[in-house]
């Protein structure tokens, strides 16, 4: 794992089972941290390490709504709201060596579910091993007669802070506080941008994927549990409307709502007015250079609400001022 200045506080910490979070908002923090502290932390798997082999099936091994579980919340000092919550990943590392993915009953782009009802049963249950290697960097799948060796490719499915308006959300959800937006962009080296709604910040993360498709069409990655480092900062300025992501190449919004041309809409919109910060353009100006440069890859397209990343590119965009006063090149400059 990467390390960091030996002027940075690192704060390690391993949930038990008793101390995983299932919602945003709701619970307890585990721990205050202070900005400017790195937490290293360790995060259970979707499926809570319940899918073992390709005999171990969803409707008997998992144990609903018990899924998804999150390490934390953390309650980050002087974090108020309004505030902007910033965590940069500085690195993200399979905890086992092995990952699992699965068939859900009425869970899944491709099939019937609550939301999408129609008179066909719903596609069988089924459980996939993947086995990694990380000498080759790859995850393997036996497929009878065919294997498959894919790059492996860390990324955190969930991360999010506390909702406003005393909600209590499933950590299933995606929404305008993060959670369960499933984006492989969420991957080291990305700056998370995230309004604060309630005092402490109240934030999580977890849902490790070793890799996913994009748009995750059967509602699962290749599912792990995963060792994260991540620098918590705080700023004294507006937190943004959705969920706004920064890498060395890109600036994204993930907008989530359904139908998923809202989705995609919200994003759109978050990313005009970051774009008109930027530059100083007006909107429509702005709506302009976004309509030419934009880069939409679907995130996830199976959840409660859907997950549409809208990805600017640096290189085309001449900015006139760095994203939130160039926190992101400060904390990549951390990392050793």
């Amino acid at each position: 794992m990467r390390s960091l200045d030996p002027a940075v506080e690192v704060v390690e910490f391993t949930p038990t089972p008793e101390q995983y979070a299932w919602t945003f908002g709701g619970a307890a923090p585990v721990a205050r941290v202070r900005p400017g502290t790195a937490l290293k932390l360790w995060s259970d798997d979707a499926f809570c390490g319940r899918l073992r082999s390709v005999t171990d099936l969803p409707g008997s091994a998992l144990q609903m709504p018990f899924v998804n579980p999150q390490t934390g919340p953390f309650f980050v000092e002087g974090a108020e709201p309004g505030d902007t919550l910033v965590l940069h990943v500085v690195d993200l590392e399979p905890a086992r060596d092995w990952g699992a993915s699965a068939l859900i009953p009425f869970f899944g782009g491709l099939t019937s579910t609550d939301r999408t009802a129609t008179l066909q049963p719903p596609l069988p249950e089924r459980t996939w091993i993947y086995h990694l290697d990380s000498e080759r960097g790859t995850v393997g799948l036996d497929l009878g007669e065919v294997h498959l060796d894919l790059p492996l490719e860390p990324m955190l499915g969930t991360v999010g802070v506390a909702p406003a308006a005393g909600e209590v959300r499933s950590a299933l959800v995606p929404d305008v506080f993060g959670g369960n937006m499933d984006t492989p962009e969420l991957r080291a080296g990305t700056t998370v941008y995230l309004r604060v709604n309630v005092e402490g910040a109240l934030f999580s993360l977890g849902d490790g994927h070793f890799r996913q498709g994009e748009g995750e069409s059967c509602g699962t990655a290749v599912e792990g549990a995963m060792n994260s480092l991540v620098l918590v900062e705080l700023l004294k300025t507006p937190g943004p409307a959705w969920p706004r992501l920064e890498s060395d190449t890109h600036w994204t919004v993930v907008g989530s709502a359904r139908p998923l041309e809202d989705a995609w809409r919200a994003g759109q919109v978050d990313a005009v007015g970051w774009i008109s910060e930027l530059t100083g353009l007006d909107t429509l100006d702005a709506y302009q250079v976004l309509s030419q440069v934009s880069e939409v890859p679907l995130a996830n397209a199976v959840d409660v609400n859907y997950s549409v990343p809208t990805k600017v590119p640096k290189r085309l965009v001449p900015a006139s001022r760095p994203a939130y006063d160039g926190i992101h090149d400060r904390l990549r400059a951390l990392v050793r």
